[in-house]
């Protein structure tokens, strides 16, 4: 596991624009954190690698949104803050959306429907926490550690190792 502290919100923005370039369509990337953690703006910022121009927010009362990336090619945003547990998300048709060959989907509140969401290697789980105002800490898993260093990390994005075999 690596840990990254974002040292503004314009460098989790960033931060995601660096994950996007190394996703692929079929992965799903689950968001954990509490309010105010800087969920939304890690969403954005993918959506922004990914090539979305149009308004980013967090789909908290619709539950999903679509983007369009391409002819046949979307970026799904889905949050589950709203949602009670997985039987309230499979009647929503959240199914619809999960490691889709022809998406990137990215879950905020991704604990109401674990059992959904099972480890496999198209998965990709990020925590993430809010330190104070300005700071957040990311926690990105060993498996995808060292592609996004070796991406290159954002102005404002500071590495802090906790494995000797990941090197900032």
């Amino acid at each position: 596991m690596t840990i990254l502290q974002s040292t503004s919100d314009e460098a989790t923005e960033m931060l995601g624009r660096v994950l996007a370039g190394l996703l692929h369509f079929g992965m799903v990337v689950a968001l954990h954190g509490d309010l105010g953690a800087g969920k939304t703006v890690l969403s954005r910022g993918i959506a922004r690698g990914l090539g979305v121009t149009e308004a980013v927010t967090s789909p908290t009362f619709t539950v999903a949104q679509e983007y369009e990336l391409s002819e046949q090619r979307y970026f799904y945003h889905l949050d589950m803050y709203r949602i009670d547990d997985e039987e309230a998300a499979l009647a929503f048709g959240i199914d619809e959306f999960l490691f889709s060959p022809q998406a990137i989907t990215v879950v905020e509140w991704p604990e109401r429907i674990r059992g959904l969401l099972p480890e496999r290697p198209e998965l990709l789980n990020l925590q993430l926490r809010h330190l104070d105002e300005e700071n957040r800490i990311v926690l990105v898993p060993a498996k995808f550690s060292q592609a996004l260093l070796s991406a290159g990390l954002p102005e404002g994005i500071v590495c802090l190792p906790v494995q000797e075999e990941v090197k900032c």
